[in-house]
């Protein structure tokens, strides 16, 4: 009868991703607060004239950006155990 020739160690130790969970929520929510601020703040630049006036010169870039960090979040969730 052949033994086996493999070696018998302690099992391998399984390390998970504790962090891509909380950067999967993390970026969803900034991409959501960042699309609705755009919609709701849309052409009120003397209403919010400091925050406004940055946020509305990227124009509708603003939702690339929002659905930027929601596609990260995408990205988390593979990365999540």
């Amino acid at each position: 009868m052949a033994r086996d020739k493999t070696p018998k160690g302690p099992a391998p130790q399984r390390i998970g991703n504790r962090w891509a969970g909380p950067a999967m929520i993390i970026a969803a929510v900034i991409g959501l607060i960042w699309i609705v601020t755009f919609y709701v703040i849309n052409g009120q630049v003397e209403e919010y004239p400091s925050f406004a006036q940055w946020y509305g010169d990227l124009g509708n870039w603003n939702i690339v950006i929002g659905m930027g960090f929601i596609v990260a979040a995408f990205g988390f969730a593979t990365k999540w155990e």
